[in-house]
């Protein structure tokens, strides 16, 4: 097979017109040849850490879409599914991913449960580790975000640590915030990435100590702006990636759309396709090719180097998206699952109190951290309840493995006049979270997933509308495009009954997410991430 186009040389940062032969899966030669063809070929965009559960498909669907912006492989971290059900459901998403052509590369989970502050479906200890790291399939140890664990010396922190260094793979970090001395530590341990960094001194200071910094522009967390104009002069040294990508925006683009953002910018394409295509393949020892001959076929055909519209993406020299169509075939799959929690009564999520002030958990659009406010107590009947008119709704987060007390807070900010969302989308224990303007609506959202053993969901009265998630309680047996579709009109649910936020749901996600200072809400009780303890709801 003989390609050609304008043939993208990003190592010695040149462009010429070219052709190039393709052989049993491999590019045999790349030339210099004149010709008329206009499109530029270039290496496939690498995803440099993405939880694949969050889009809410599996990686065989997936797979299907993200080839359409020109993605040939990722770095994708399995904490999600391994939260849920363990080692075992590292092993389901590495196993439905060798089903179809895009290059995932997954690591092994080094916080299972993410702390002892919340109840997981699972335990992955060092030996299971160790375990995971002895397989060809897990590439690296994936981030570390028990960084009190590595600064205080917690031995079985350093245990994992040891057997990712043990398997020369790299050791992937976590600490949003971290600097000065503490995090000096933190690199000496070993851990070589963050992607959590969300002001340009903090990804400065973790760069110049020699860690690689991942610009992430999720569905949620959005990082770019802060962190872009940092490519130019440390391009060696960063990468791209969207940690958690809702169905609905990945049908829309991928690491295309922060490629085009970032040359609009005016930064160097070089530069720019250096961070987003080559980084990521030599950090993580990918098997993935960088249009050099010996490689593997891996490559995108695009029609400019500004948009980066992708017409046709080859991985081992089979087109697998052309024009917008996916040759990615079906494939069917099992949907295990482990939902084992009762449905609930409106009264086992009141409150009573005489509280004069609360704390409240302040979400901020396009962030995961939180702010802690301090707010008057709204009662009726001697109970805490919703305020909608000063957008402190109550919020509440039920166990979703077992029977248990249900935890109660409040938060600002989704600004719902009526009904309740809810999702067992709750990184990192994935039990139900949900928002709500009175215990009647929240314990219909609730029992709404508990009946659909996950996923997520807006109600009003009897308006009801959701999205199943059976595989785990956190991905669709459905295909991409209608969970995506779905998605969006639950989305959409959740604006009409009053939430400003641009993607309320992956929000909620995240409000359950402990090691993310600073309020946050586990299904033990409401948690400072900043003290890493229990904090009372009542002030005074």
């Amino acid at each position: 097979m003989q390609i050609q186009g304008q043939i993208v040389d990003i190592a010695n940062k040149k462009i010429f017109s070219g052709e190039i032969t393709v052989e049993n899966g491999k590019i045999t030669s790349i030339i210099p040849k004149e010709h008329q063809v206009k499109n530029y070929i270039l290496p496939g965009f690498i995803d440099a850490h993405i939880h694949i559960e969050s889009s809410m498909l599996v990686p065989s669907e997936f797979a299907k879409i993200a080839v359409l912006h020109g993605t040939t492989g990722t770095i994708s971290d399995p904490h999600e599914i391994a939260n849920v059900l363990g080692k075992e459901g590292v092993y389901y998403m590495i196993e439905n991913s060798k089903k179809v052509p895009l290059k995932f590369h997954f690591g092994a989970p080094s916080c299972v449960p993410a702390t002892f502050f919340e109840t997981a479906g699972a335990v992955i200890d060092a030996n299971d580790i160790k375990e995971l790291l002895a397989s060809p399939d897990i590439h690296y140890l994936a981030e570390m975000m028990n960084y009190p664990g590595v600064l205080f010396d917690d031995t079985e922190v350093l245990k994992k640590m040891e057997w990712a260094k043990h398997f020369n793979k790299p050791v992937d970090g976590h600490a949003p915030g971290l600097r000065g001395e503490p995090l000096q530590k933190y690199i000496a341990a070993g851990i070589t990435t963050d992607h959590e960094c969300f002001t340009y001194e903090e990804a400065s200071e973790k760069l110049a100590l020699g860690m690689k910094v991942i610009i992430r522009e999720g569905s949620a967390a959005k990082n770019f702006e802060a962190l872009i104009d940092l490519l130019s002069e440390h391009y060696e040294n960063m990468m791209f990636c969207s940690d958690d990508k809702h169905p609905d925006d990945l049908i829309v683009s991928h690491i295309n759309a922060l490629c085009a953002r970032a040359v609009k910018k005016g930064i160097d394409v070089f530069k720019v396709l250096q961070a987003a295509c080559i980084n990521p393949v030599h950090h993580y020892n990918m098997n993935v090719g960088i249009l050099r001959e010996g490689d593997f076929a891996d490559f995108i055909v695009v029609e400019d180097l500004v948009d980066f519209q992708v017409k046709q993406t080859y991985i081992n020299g089979a087109l697998v998206a052309e024009n917008g169509t996916s040759k990615i075939a079906d494939i069917d799959f099992e949907t295990p699952n482990n939902f084992s929690t009762s449905f609930k009564k409106p009264e086992d999520f009141e409150m009573k109190s005489s509280a004069k002030t609360i704390r409240v958990i302040e979400a901020l659009e396009g962030q995961l951290i939180t702010n802690e406010l301090h707010h008057k107590a709204f009662l009726k009947e001697g109970k805490l309840v919703s305020d909608t008119e000063n957008d402190i709704l109550k919020m509440a987060v039920v166990n979703r493995y077992e029977n248990a007390p249900i935890a109660v807070a409040f938060i600002k900010n989704f600004g719902l006049k009526e009904g309740a969302i809810a999702s067992s989308v709750a990184h990192d224990c994935h039990n139900i979270v949900v928002v709500g303007t009175s215990d009647e609506e929240i314990c219909s959202a609730v029992n709404l997933l508990i009946e659909n053993k996950g996923g997520v969901c807006a109600v009003n009265g009897a308006e009801k509308k959701v999205l199943s998630l059976p595989v785990a309680g956190i991905m669709s047996a459905k295909d991409g495009w209608e969970t995506g579709k779905l998605y969006q009109e639950i989305d959409a649910k959740a604006k009409a009954f009053g939430s400003t936020l641009r993607a309320p749901f992956m929000t909620l996600s995240f409000m359950a997410l402990l090691v993310i200072p600073d309020l946050k809400l586990s299904d033990k009780g409401l948690f400072s991430g900043n003290s890493f303890s229990f904090v009372d709801l009542q002030i005074e």
